[in-house]
């Protein structure tokens, strides 16, 4: 708008893009002054700033709980959950800036001074602890991505720790079933090698009897006595082997079904312990290594972002712009034919509180009560002249209404 004594400077697409976030009117500030028009600027800025933050650390945060799972130091990719951890970022940025810019919009003036009341405090509370929810959830997965090559370190020892503990737990389990079966295996195993081992010291005894080595050479009784007990140990040998194979086949069959689920454990004990990765631990690993200094200054940190455009929306003082907007606000309420009285009563705490009038509603009203006197006087009216009628019937003919009654009776009865 130009003017003789000032000309309000063109917004540039950018400043107006940040005046829609600020929720201020692009009509009133192109009619305001240059101070206004940056104010709104620089609020729109921190509210779309706070939203890009914070799908950022949304995105990271979707990532680092659905994301793959393995050694800490290990950098595993996934492009599903990156193409999902993109997408929620995006869903939930823009759900902090339309929160953002919502508890910006609707917060007010206050008194429209520098200073901050108790009152513009108490009233501003609620939009506070709003801002302060927000800013926690975006200084968290900041904060561990800040951290996040001590916290890869930190968090691969805890694997490693937890996959130990694993391991001990599983060989406790497993240890005694495996030692059970193979010590049946070298029990049925020593058994036969028993006989095994009777049986070569009897066909040595033999080969040396039929060799001389003992006295008289040749096949004699003390020979054929040997041949016997071969004969009898080679049977029971054959007999006890049918026996215990089977059993020994069974032991291991169990000894390796016990090693196959042994296996089996310590691999899922491995991806359990690798699982050991998610966005709690990593935040509980952030405090234990940056200490609760840093960490309360991080969360600080953002909570002073979040937060600043509601203080200093209540710090602002009245401009040009507000007067304009008050202005419009008027007008409009005035076309609508509503208008205030400022302090019109006191409540019940003694608050001083406006009287708010709605023309339109009250003349509506004011037309129905109206009406329905109008139909009361005429209904009055109708019966008063029946009345009148009906009396004028009485003094022609008493007798003729007394005898029209009776009939009336004597029909009802």
């Amino acid at each position: 708008m130009k003017r003789d004594y000032y000309t309000t400077p063109r917004a540039s697409r950018l400043m107006r893009m940040f005046w829609k976030a600020a929720g201020a009117d692009r009509y009133l500030l192109e009619k305001s002054t240059y101070s206004d028009q940056v104010k709104y600027m620089c609020l729109g800025g921190i509210i779309v700033a706070t939203g890009v933050m914070a799908g950022i650390a949304g995105g990271y945060a979707f990532y680092t709980i659905f994301g793959p799972r393995g050694s800490a130091l290990d950098e595993e990719f996934s492009a599903g959950v990156s193409l999902m951890s993109l997408g929620f970022g995006v869903v939930w940025g823009l759900m902090i800036y339309n929160l953002d810019r919502f508890i910006v919009s609707s917060t007010g003036k206050g008194d429209g001074t520098e200073a901050i009341t108790w009152q513009e405090f108490k009233g501003a509370l609620p939009r506070i602890v709003m801002g302060a929810i927000i800013a926690l959830t975006i200084s968290k997965p900041v904060e561990i991505r800040m951290f996040k090559t001590e916290i890869d370190v930190e968090l691969r020892q805890e694997q490693m720790k937890k996959s130990q503990e694993y391991l001990a737990d599983i060989d406790s389990i497993y240890y005694g079933r495996i030692e059970s079966e193979r010590a049946k295996i070298e029990k049925w195993e020593a058994e036969i090698q028993e006989k095994e081992d009777r049986y070569v010291q009897l066909e040595n005894t033999f080969t040396d009897e039929m060799g001389g080595e003992r006295g008289a050479s040749g096949y004699g009784p003390e020979a054929k006595k040997i041949e016997q007990q071969m004969e009898r140990l080679e049977r029971e040998i054959g007999l006890l082997r049918m026996k215990n194979d089977t059993l020994i086949s069974r032991a291991y069959q169990a000894k390796e079904a016990f090693e196959l689920e042994k296996r089996n454990s310590i691999n899922e004990g491995v991806e359990i312990a690798n699982g050991l990765d998610g966005l709690l631990e990593r935040i509980k690993l952030a405090h234990r290594i940056a200490g609760w200094q840093i960490s309360l200054f991080i969360t600080l940190l953002f909570m002073a972002i979040e937060l600043t455009p509601i203080f200093f929306k209540l710090m602002l003082v009245k401009s040009p712009y507000d007067f304009l907007k008050e202005n419009v606000e008027e007008l409009i309420k005035a076309e609508a034919g509503i208008y205030t009285q400022p302090n019109y009563y006191k409540d019940k705490e003694g608050v001083e509180r406006d009287l708010t009038i709605h023309t339109g509603a009250r003349r509506l009203v004011n037309e129905a009560m109206e009406l329905q006197k109008a139909q009361k006087r005429l209904t009055q009216y109708a019966v008063e002249k029946y009345e009148e009628e009906m009396k004028r019937k009485i003094d022609a003919d008493p007798t003729a209404f007394i005898q029209g009654d009776s009939e009336s009776v004597k029909q009802d009865a």
